[in-house]
């Protein structure tokens, strides 16, 4: 039987929406070739816990580790306790440092990517000295690495309040990169996804910015995998590859323009670690696998028709597009319930999340079309809509 909604209407009033069946992607053998692809997953809130805002974080451990070992099984690799798992918005470090440790065993066990935050969001308030952030930073990266995991070295928002200038944003990340015991990615996430960081690396100028950043991985490459850039910047974001080592893969962070960068410009191309290929699984990997076999135009093909769907879900205020994803999670079975740590999922209203679930359909994401107008529905009525 079709799957069909009354949803609130775009101009008020209501419309009909019979839902499309789902892609129907196969799983594929193994993960895609000629591109890394990281998938930034969120984490699964306990229902039965008060996960308040101000409220230490309680997770459903169970959830949240098959949201992981399903991202596996599209050959995606996992981005744990980045933005996506509400890092600084209600995920705590003792929460934290649970989840790295289990997931790394996770993928350890499976044979999954692996790579995970390190940030200094241990340190409460301001500290008083930037020594205080390289001994964060230092303890966050030698646990991941201790885990097995990759480390993602974070911005910092202790390190933004505190820096006087670009000088401060290097003499910590030196000492950081000196200390670390395998290579890592840095992290530059723009101020759209986090205002606390406005005017990192020492300037609101990008230009300046990105000339402290290049000098710092120039001068580091030899312990940098790679660099994360979350700037939503294409243009740039092409430039900043050209500036780089050689040897220094860029991981595209960019939401809106992930298939023109991943495809490349028949010189450099941008592998990936996004928050959007959480809600777009099995698109993705279907797609990675089209570039794997040289055939660029079927992977457009199928990655174009999501754009849509990630722009909406990333829309501004941009810190709350977690909220998004953890919706589709829901409407997919990946959870029990639309709960999240600290209370975000009030992040996004419901004309956003009513948005949200017509561009999944559009786009082939809603796995199981019966369950999610179930779902919609019960949103809804809890929402006060009587579609």
């Amino acid at each position: 039987m079709t799957a069909r909604i009354t949803l609130p209407g775009t101009g008020g009033g209501t419309e009909v929406l019979t839902l499309r069946e789902p892609a129907g992607w196969q799983r594929p053998a193994g993960p895609p070739a000629s591109r890394i692809a990281y998938a930034a997953a969120h984490v699964v809130a306990d229902p039965y816990a008060d996960n308040a805002p101000g409220q230490p974080a309680r997770l459903d451990w169970d959830a949240t580790l098959g949201v992981r070992r399903n991202l596996w099984s599209w050959g995606l690799g996992v981005a744990e306790a980045m933005d996506t798992a509400q890092r600084g918005m209600g995920l705590d470090w003792a929460a934290t440092r649970e989840l790295i440790r289990r997931s790394a065993a996770e993928a350890a066990a499976c044979g999954g990517r692996i790579v995970a935050g390190a940030a200094t969001d241990q340190l409460t308030g301001v500290p008083d000295t930037l020594d205080e952030v390289v001994t964060a930073y230092a303890e966050q990266v030698a646990f991941v690495q201790e885990c097995g995991a990759t480390a993602v070295v974070m911005a910092s928002r202790q390190l933004a309040a505190l820096a006087t200038g670009p000088d401060d944003y290097l003499r910590v990340y030196e000492q950081v990169l000196r200390g670390t015991s395998a290579p890592v990615v840095l992290h530059w996430l723009g101020d759209m996804f986090d205002p606390a960081l406005t005017g990192y690396w020492g300037s609101t100028d990008l230009d300046e910015a990105t000339k402290t950043f290049v000098s710092l991985v120039a001068a580091h490459a030899d312990v940098i995998d790679g660099v994360k850039v979350s700037l939503l910047d294409a243009e740039r974001e092409v430039r900043l590859r050209a500036l780089l080592p050689a040897t220094v893969k860029v991981y595209t962070g960019d939401d809106y323009h992930y298939p023109e960068l991943i495809a490349g410009d028949g010189q450099r191309f941008s592998h990936a670690l996004l928050g959007a290929f959480a809600a777009i699984a099995p698109a993705a990997s279907a797609a990675l696998h089209r570039l794997d076999a040289g055939d660029t135009a079927g992977f457009r093909e199928i990655l174009d028709p999501t754009v849509p769907l990630s722009r909406h879900v990333f829309a501004p205020p941009t810190q709350y597009y977690k909220t998004g994803i953890a919706f589709l999670s829901w409407l997919n079975g990946f959870q029990p319930g639309f709960t999240m740590v600290g209370g975000l999922h009030s992040g996004r209203g419901v004309p956003h999340l009513v948005r949200a679930f017509r561009l999944a359909d559009a786009a082939g994401l809603l796995l199981d079309p019966d369950l999610a107008v179930a779902r919609m529905r019960g949103y809804l009525s809890v929402a006060g809509v009587t579609a």
